[in-house]
């Protein structure tokens, strides 16, 4: 099955089961058994994605399309063979690799045939978990894959290979429809790695790729929930009244929404029982931990972070018990944009024009605080583009005016919702409670924030609404949550301006409307 890539190895496990790829990761890779019956094991050196050595080859027949710069880096066709081939080279020196084939994308019309080849039974459990997995005769009549991934991340690039930023490379081609992994054991490099290549073919075919979970509602309305690390998206979107759809990736098409995968990847850091119960519950047995720390009676430790602040679990989505499987659904009702505001100036919840969503679809605000990077004494504001920016391909305009096209002709309500701070920066003001979050949330899936009365901001021109059941009315309007009305205008204007910074980069392709359609300085 192996031999038209050059690899030799006779010892070849397609997609074992997850009891074997358990025995081999612990007999081989010296992972553990947690007391929940997960499995745990350490990604090494690298504990995250390494996006600056990301890289994308620059063929002819893709080379327009692509959103070249800080996010795509260019890599000739050479040193993607030369990397290809050490990584095949890698593989040959095993004495056994495990093959996954599964699909990326719940619609059959447009799902993604993926084989996964790689030299360590940890990884194949991972996108055993990842990918969708096929039944018995979808596995027989798998044929030849739409994408390959070649995970060698065990061992290390060349840096004498052209185009190399360190000992670390992850390449793509979409011509050769090829993926290399190299010098990176961290799993989630493979998930977004998938998650890039439907990013740049699923806009090829009318479908709007997105990076946001994804719920349905008894009745069959669907919201969106967009957001980057630490605002919710995953904890928000996981509602016991609502049957969850995905965590973390989905297409829109002219069909409705579907999942793009067969899993979910959760944070662990501070994980409980009480704070999400369906998470904490999902990581039994098939399920894989990543960088944490355990006892000896094998009790994991989720607010020890001494390995790393990203520790991680993987599972199947249907360990989830309101899943929907299939993991597809209508046309969104609701779109939510969340954002983390360290600033404490942003409401907790607005509604916004077609022309403010854009806006904030191509902002993607949210902001770090002190303590979780070296160096952050105060509130950053981070920015990152369709609230994926490491993920596109295309230009985010062409992300934009897509989603702007479903809204309009499926009369979607974009909000903006704000789970970061209230009453004060960070440090001074108190963090959003969840029950009001919630309650926020409730309030837009059941009609009543479509009955109250709403002001207008007049930093940021967005409608804020002036009451919201079981929310206090004071904290709905940030300059009342504030005790200092002069510090709050003068940090209300700080972060309107870093808006107005960020957006200059994408001016030269964002209408009148969407330009004016940003905070007032």
């Amino acid at each position: 099955m192996l031999a038209k890539y050059g690899i030799t190895v006779s010892d070849v496990l397609r997609n074992a089961p997850t009891g074997q790829l358990y025995e081999l990761a612990v007999a081989r890779e010296g992972s553990s058994i947690t007391s929940t019956g997960a499995i745990t094991t350490l990604s090494g050196e690298k504990t995250g994605r390494s996006p600056a050595d990301k890289h994308i080859v620059e063929n002819s027949e893709s080379a327009d399309d692509i959103w070249w710069g800080p996010v795509n880096h260019k890599l000739d066709k050479k040193s993607f063979q030369v990397n290809r081939q050490r990584t095949i080279d890698y593989f040959n020196t095993r004495d056994y690799l495990y093959v996954v084939d599964g699909f990326a994308g719940w619609d059959p019309r447009y799902r993604l045939k993926v084989r996964v080849i790689c030299s360590m039974a940890y990884h194949a459990l991972f996108m055993h978990n990842m990918l969708i997995r096929p039944t018995g005769e979808e596995l027989a009549a798998f044929g030849e894959p739409d994408f390959t991934i070649f995970n060698a991340g065990a061992f290390p690039a060349n840096l004498y290979t052209s185009g190399m930023t360190s000992h670390t490379s992850i390449d793509l081609n979409f011509e050769e429809r090829q993926f290399v992994i190299l010098g990176s054991m961290y799993a989630g490099e493979m998930k977004k790695g998938v998650f890039t290549v439907m990013n740049y073919l699923m806009p090829k075919r009318g479908v709007l790729s997105m990076h946001c979970s994804a719920n349905e509602g008894r009745d069959g309305n669907v919201s969106l929930f967009f957001g980057l690390s630490g605002t919710g998206k995953t904890t928000l979107s996981a509602d016991p009244r609502r049957a969850l759809i995905g965590d973390d990736e989905h297409c829109w098409s002219d069909h409705g929404v579907f999942n793009i995968e067969g899993g979910c990847y959760a944070k662990c850091v501070d994980l409980s029982a009480e704070k999400e119960p369906q998470i904490f519950n999902a990581i039994r047995f098939g399920a894989v931990l990543e960088n944490v720390v355990f006892d000896d009676q094998r009790r994991v430790d989720f607010h020890n972070v001494s390995v790393t602040e990203n520790t991680r679990t993987s599972y199947p989505v249907e360990f989830i018990d309101n899943a929907k499987i299939p993991c597809v659904g209508g046309h969104p009702n609701n779109v939510i944009f969340l954002t983390c505001d360290a600033f404490g100036v942003l409401p907790p919840v607005s509604r916004l024009s077609p022309a403010q969503a854009m806006y904030h679809f191509m902002s993607g605000y949210t902001a770090k605080v002190a303590g979780t990077e070296v160096g952050i004494t105060a509130p950053q504001a981070t920015f990152s583009a369709c609230f994926g920016a490491p993920f596109l391909v295309w230009h985010p305009s062409k992300y934009a005016g897509m989603l702007a096209e479903r809204l309009e002709a499926h009369q979607a309500k974009a909000w903006l919702v704000n789970t970061g701070w209230t009453g004060g920066t960070h440090g001074v003001g108190a963090r959003m409670k969840l029950e009001y979050t919630r309650a926020i949330i409730d309030a837009i899936h059941d009609g009543s924030l479509n009955e109250v009365e709403y002001q207008e901001d007049p930093t940021f021109g967005l409608e804020v609404p002036t009451t919201c059941p079981k929310v206090p009315a004071r904290v709905l309007v940030p300059s009342k949550a504030w005790s200092d009305d002069a510090s709050y205008q003068k940090t209300a204007r700080h972060l309107a301006q870093l808006f107005v910074e960020n957006f200059k980069k994408y001016e030269d392709l964002a209408s009148e409307e969407t330009k004016a359609a940003g905070p007032r300085v």
